[in-house]
């Protein structure tokens, strides 16, 4: 094999339209079944049926051709090079290496003025065993909630403040630390308030994980000095803006370590995913596909909370 044929083999990635076609010439090259190729996919082996006998004049959802790609994408050569023999190269597109959205991705909410992060629509790898999700697009907080934004939050509202304030006041030396000591109710009070809601613990992940599905937010080399846990011996929450070398590819910090986040995703009646770990866990905990889970009545020194909102209603709010 000519060094040639080893760069054509790395930019075979995606695919610009995927019809019934590609679909079997992948399924061949990955060299599975059509029940193992609709497991993978997370599709039903009737519809792949379906797909390949309808040849060019089927093509798949939108959510299924971003699962191709990613499917494809992670093939590995051998297999990507078996699919490119099989298919007409004009269809091939290669993905770019990732890079961080450009600035005007992140804006400001206008109801508590925190930066939020877009994350597009598509697919990521999801959980322990990186199987393909799709999610619409949505903007995310890049700092977790900190005690100022909880103050003015308190302000407005007259709710009640965390229970360690001294005499229900925010501490100045805290003011840009992630509030602890609420309740999963408490987080989402604060993002009612906010016209936001607590992220699902599948969007919380693609925010950390990027849509390659990289093991932490900063890629695949474990290193504990890019987050707060305990390995750094610091034994307390930090400022939000602090491990700037720890952001995922979104440009959002504390993913890893500081405080576990609330999310929306209810596990069993009452209790909540937890993601993200905490000053108080050890570096193994930090991958964010792990799970963790509490009662929505838990509160700790090592649990906080961010907040999403869905892009569509981003843009009506900007609109006003």
């Amino acid at each position: 094999m000519t060094r040639d044929d080893e760069v054509e083999e790395s930019q075979v990635s995606t695919v610009r339209q995927w019809s019934g076609t590609e679909v079997r010439a992948l399924r061949e090259a990955r060299r599975m079944s059509v029940r193992e190729f609709a497991e993978h996919l997370g599709v039903s082996d009737r519809m792949v049926s379906k797909w390949e006998a309808g040849g060019q004049a089927i093509k798949p959802r939108p959510m299924n051709q971003a699962a191709l790609d990613t499917s494809l994408e992670r093939a590995g050569t051998d297999a990507q090079a078996r699919f490119a023999l099989q298919i007409d190269a004009s269809v091939i597109a290669s993905i770019p290496e990732q890079t961080p959205p450009p600035e005007t991705a992140h804006v400001r909410h206008p109801a508590d003025g925190k930066p939020m992060a877009l994350i597009d629509a598509g697919v990521y790898l999801s959980g322990a065993e990186n199987e393909p999700v799709w999610l619409p697009a949505f903007y995310i907080d890049v700092h977790p909630t900190t005690n100022a934004d909880y103050s003015r939050f308190i302000d407005a509202t007259g709710y009640k403040p965390p229970g360690h304030w001294p005499g229900g006041v925010c501490p100045t030396e805290l003011a840009d630390h992630p509030v602890v000591f609420v309740t999963w109710n408490d987080a989402s009070a604060y993002a009612r308030w906010a016209d936001k809601s607590l992220p699902s613990s599948q969007q919380w992940e693609k925010a950390a994980r990027g849509p390659a599905g990289s093991v932490y937010p900063w890629g695949n080399q474990p290193t504990p000095a890019k987050c707060n846990v305990r390995e750094g011996g610091i034994r307390d929450t930090t400022p939000v803006g602090r491990y700037q070398s720890g952001t995922s590819i979104y440009g959002v910090f504390d993913l890893c370590g500081n405080v576990w986040e609330w999310c929306r995703t209810e596990t069993t009646p009452g209790r909540f995913e937890l993601k993200g770990s905490a000053f108080t866990s050890g570096f193994e905990r930090a991958t964010p596909s792990n799970f963790n889970d509490a009662d929505a009545s838990m509160l700790d020194d090592d649990t906080g909370f961010r907040c999403v909102v869905m892009a569509d209603a981003m843009q009506a709010l900007l609109a006003v």
